[in-house]
């Protein structure tokens, strides 16, 4: 593995995204159907790996990554549901602390109510790519949610959040931001924004889910070579 690794949650996705990213991709494991391939950009090594669904899935193969590979930053890159007004299907957003319903991080340090936050260094480097390639106005910046359930929303829950300001929804990067504290290593979620919570009219198709995530990618990639 390089010491930067991009992971999106689908070992499919993480193939593609290996073909049309690296230059020379190699793939490095595909433990219990897991993908991970190792290649360059523009001459700097970098790794794509998927995590599976959910925090579990993620926090063990983030911890793996850190703990056992020498890698020390993980970028996720993926979906997430729109919350905000202010968010709309197609923008990225760079998200800097992650809320959770899970008891994954409170379990953490006991009697502390641990904050999930992204590493700001990450985001910077994220964010000036966002400028420097002319999307700003297309790139959000803040909070999202991590929920366990996927179908399952408890009844004035995400009309709460999106009045606190909480920019989207996903299901991994909570446990992602929790790991890379506990071995002092550098994570961030890089999210295109597919489908809006409460605003179903311009959602993607299956198919742009798999194909409108080129702008989020990119700024993954400065972030993981920052």
């Amino acid at each position: 593995f390089a010491p930067a690794v991009l992971m999106p949650g689908d070992p499919k996705r993480a193939r593609r995204m290996a073909e049309t990213l690296l230059t020379g991709p190699r793939l490095v494991t595909d433990v219990r159907g897991m993908l991970g391939f190792t290649g360059t950009v523009e001459g700097r090594p970098l790794s794509v790996m998927g995590s599976g669904m959910g925090q579990p899935s993620l926090a063990i193969y983030a911890t793996e990554l850190f703990d056992r590979f020498g890698v020390e930053r993980i970028i996720r890159v993926g979906t997430a549901g729109g919350i905000s007004p202010d968010v709309a299907v197609g923008d990225v957003v760079i998200a800097t602390g992650a809320h959770t319903d899970s008891a994954m991080n409170q379990l953490r340090i006991p009697g502390v109510n641990f904050s999930a936050v992204a590493d700001f260094h990450l985001a910077m480097a994220a964010y000036r790519e966002a400028v420097a390639a002319g999307i700003a106005e297309r790139t959000r910046i803040g909070t999202i949610v991590y929920r366990d359930h996927f179908y399952f929303t408890p009844q004035g829950q995400t009309e709460a959040l999106a009045a606190y300001g909480v920019l989207g929804v996903e299901m991994e990067a909570a446990a992602l931001y929790g790991v890379a504290a506990e071995y002092g290593k550098q994570a961030l979620a890089v999210l295109t924004v597919s489908d809006h919570l409460l605003d179903h009219s311009g959602d993607m198709s299956a198919a742009e889910r798999e194909t409108r995530f080129a702008d989020s990618l990119r700024l993954a990639v400065a972030a993981a070579h920052s």
